[in-house]
């Protein structure tokens, strides 16, 4: 994609915006029933952007932890956008998903889409990254800011973040005059945006890693805020599931979750050699980053933390948050507030189905955790991943 072409991300959002309709799922959905009519027990098919939000797919994949659970996995197929994520699962071309928490929502709720959260994938792993001369959010008025997707943790913690400043979000077309106080918020693709940022064509932009130690890498960039240091232990993007397969097929599901967790609980130790299998450089290549883009991300560096310290990237040091981190318990408390915060969202396309949307009624329905709660379990419970005992928390949001 042009770095230019603005226009591109827009088809593809507005492809998207057409299938997440209950018209445009249909014929997609009834080929999600064909396929599941003519191959029952098909094996794990992952969809994946070549994002760290994918890494425990991955790990669990390259790690052999599907066929150690007695279960068949195909090499995850790697897309190019979520429009793309979204047209293989409901079509039934992929089963196990990563996929933006507030998009699922919206596939539930916008279109119907008989899906389900069965376990965060991580948590943080993102951060607002500006143009080197730009050292306070204020100074993003006038100007634009990329976000991946208006259905993102991004969109929803920028804005709160631009509000927090004196400044106002829009949605104008690329090139539009903007007042002082507005920051006009563009959704592109994550790898356009570095080179986006590099010649000036956008101020800043939120996003998943690895593209913010990309932009450090590349001298293009400095991170301005990490979003875990603004909503701690966020979820980011969860695994999604079809919920025929959770009904229909729930030994395998749970086997696809056992393999998952326990991908996480080896991430969480083994950092350095995660980073070198997700990278180029790794047996499978799964992405295009190089090692050591990846080891800003995952590996800890006390060194860049107390920069990040002295820059206000990282503000609440108490938190003794990482970079990224994994924990797959969807905590009930975090989706309640989502819902909330989303309402309250400039989202461009359709976001009526939100007014009436109970928050506790789709922390509830939009989530099946009985399997990711078994597997926690026998894993040695929440403390496995640094986490107190217990299947409730209380959010916080703090600028």
């Amino acid at each position: 994609m042009c770095l230019d072409d603005f226009t591109h991300t827009r088809r593809d959002f507005l492809k998207l915006s057409a299938l997440l309709t209950a018209a445009g799922a249909l014929p997609l959905l009834n080929s999600l029933q064909a396929r599941a009519a003519s191959e029952p027990d098909s094996p794990v098919r992952i969809g994946y952007l070549p994002i760290t939000d994918a890494t425990p797919l991955l790990v669990a994949h390259n790690n052999g932890l599907f066929e150690a659970e007695g279960i068949k996995a195909e090499r995850p197929v790697l897309l190019r956008s979520w429009a793309q994520v979204i047209e293989a699962f409901i079509s039934g071309q992929v089963n196990v998903i990563h996929l933006l928490s507030p998009m699922t929502v919206w596939a539930r709720y916008g279109s119907k889409v008989p899906a389900k959260v069965v376990a965060w994938n991580h948590v943080g792993g993102s951060g607002l990254t500006v143009a080197p001369n730009i050292t306070e959010v204020k100074q993003l008025g006038g100007q634009s800011v990329a976000i991946p997707f208006w259905y993102s943790v991004h969109n929803v913690v920028v804005q709160q973040l631009l509000r927090d400043n004196g400044l106002v979000p829009v949605s104008k077309p690329a090139g539009s005059a903007l007042a002082a106080n507005e920051v006009n918020l563009l959704v592109l693709a994550p790898s356009d945006m570095p080179p986006a940022l590099a010649s000036k064509r956008i101020a800043g932009y939120i996003v998943a890693e690895p593209f913010n130690a990309l932009a450090e890498e590349l001298k293009v960039g400095r991170v301005q805020r990490f979003t875990g240091d603004v909503w701690r232990n966020h979820a980011c993007c969860v695994v999604f599931m079809h919920e025929q397969d959770l009904n229909d097929r729930p030994e395998w599901s749970q086997k696809v979750v056992n393999a998952i967790v326990k991908a996480q609980l080896w991430t969480r130790d083994n950092r350095a050699e995660a980073a070198k299998l997700l990278s180029k450089d790794g047996a499978n290549r799964y992405t295009p980053h190089a090692p050591q883009v990846l080891d800003r991300v995952l590996v800890a560096n006390s060194a860049a933390r107390e920069q990040y310290l002295a820059d206000g990237a990282i503000q609440h040091s108490h938190w003794d948050e990482q970079r990224i981190d994994f924990q797959p318990y969807p905590f009930p408390s975090y989706t309640e507030e989502l819902i909330k915060r989303l309402k309250d969202t400039l989202i461009e396309g359709d976001k009526g189905f939100l007014a009436s949307l109970d928050p506790q009624f789709a922390a509830r329905d939009l989530v099946d955790d009985r399997f990711v709660r078994k597997v926690i379990e026998e894993v040695g419970g929440l403390k496995a991943f640094g986490l107190p005992d217990g299947f409730e928390r209380r959010e916080e949001f703090s600028l």
